[in-house]
Formats: structure tokens, C-alpha cells, sequence
């Protein structure tokens, strides 16, 4: 009869265990402690749970469309077709847009107010124009140049900031 510190007679598997040096990497995890799976490597920032649902409600909030119907330029003008405010039945983003064109702004300054991005700003607004809830100006370009009084107005608000 075998001993368990022998080799076993028929070529079945050794009761002892491998050396530790036969296997490199024996003893050592695949993720380093302290970490967890599904962490960003570093430099690799993740979106925060905020971020995320952000992004999603501005998905939602579009239906999934990041283009407006019709042509809208960053840098046209919008104002409120009514003075009074919007009722409860739009949503907050078409109120929001609304409140801010009382007084006439462009495309990129409504995203850049409203922390939404520029694709987004231009999908509401088309749609609100649609909608007849605001009037957009959109710039007149003379042989591939903006218009005079455009840049003016731009001057002015960028030398009230």
C-alpha cells in the first residue's frame, strides 16, 4: 500500500500539493487590494449617479432625437412668443427656455444657461418654435458673412459681462 508522500501507482494525481514555485503567480489577486471590481482605471473619470440620470432625462426629455426638424444656428436669436409664464403641462426645460427669452438670447448662450447641451438647447427650441411658444431670429449671412448689426449685439452683451 501507497504512502501519501508517494507517487501513486497507477498514475493518479499526487496527494501533495505543487511547489509554490512551479506557479509564478500563486498567491497573487488579479485585481490589487484596496480596489474593487469595476472601478475606473486611474485618469479615468466616471460619471457620477447625478451625471448619468442627467443625461438620461435629456434623452428622454428629446426622445432620443439630437437633431432639431428644422435648421437652427448656434448663434440665432430667440425671444418669447408670450409674456405670460408656462403652465404646468410643459415640461420644466420648456419653462426654463421660456422664462430666459423674455429677454432675447442666442442658441448657445440658452445652453450654456441652462447647463444642457448645445444639441439638446436646439431639439427644445425647434420644437417650441413649432409650437409657437417662441420666435427665432436666425441670422442672414451676405456671401458667406455674419451680419453687421448680429456682431454689434454680440459685442455689446460680451462687453456687459
Amino acid at each position: 500500500m501507497a504512502r501519501y508522500d508517494e507517487e501513486p501507482m497507477y498514475g493518479g494525481a499526487s496527494r501533495n500539493p505543487p511547489a509554490r514555485d512551479a506557479y509564478p503567480d500563486y498567491g497573487e489577486a488579479s485585481v490589487p487590494y484596496g480596489s474593487s471590481y469595476g472601478e475606473p482605471p486611474p485618469g479615468h473619470s466616471e460619471l457620477s449617479p447625478e451625471e448619468t440620470s442627467s443625461l438620461v432625462r435629456m434623452y428622454a426629455v428629446t426622445g432620443g432625437r439630437t437633431a432639431p426638424q428644422t435648421d437652427l444656428a448656434i448663434e440665432a436669436l430667440v425671444s418669447s412668443a408670450t409674456s405670460a409664464q408656462l403652465g404646468l403641462k410643459f415640461t420644466k426645460e420648456y419653462r426654463a427656455i421660456s422664462e430666459l427669452c423674455r429677454q432675447v438670447r442666442s442658441v448657445a448662450e440658452i445652453s450654456a444657461l441652462l447647463s444642457i447641451p448645445l444639441g439638446v438647447a436646439r431639439v427644445l427650441i425647434a420644437d417650441m418654435e413649432a409650437e409657437g411658444l417662441v420666435r427665432v431670429y436666425q441670422p442672414h449671412l451676405d456671401a458667406g458673412q455674419p451680419d453687421l448689426n448680429l456682431l454689434e449685439r454680440v459685442l455689446s452683451g460680451l462687453r456687459r459681462l
